[in-house]
């Protein structure tokens, strides 16, 4: 679809939202769209993360107590 990640405002116009937009995901880059000699707009796709995983523990009773007690 894009040759290139960088378009202009007229280029950008010239394709469907929605083949850019999926070009984007897809190709998990962003594509940077250049509205004037001094503006640029950037899209990207949102970075998927693994969750965190489930520690085995616990946090003792007055934890909070004893890290910001001011009397020390």
């Amino acid at each position: 679809m894009l040759a290139t990640n960088h378009l202009t405002l007229t280029e950008f116009k010239q394709h469907p939202l929605e083949e850019l937009l999926n070009s984007v995901w897809f190709k998990r880059q962003s594509l940077t769209v250049q509205l004037s000699p001094t503006a640029e707009i950037v899209i990207q796709p949102k970075p998927q993360l693994k969750p965190l995983p489930v520690l085995e523990g616990y946090v003792p009773t007055g934890w909070k107590e004893g890290i910001y007690d001011e009397s020390k």
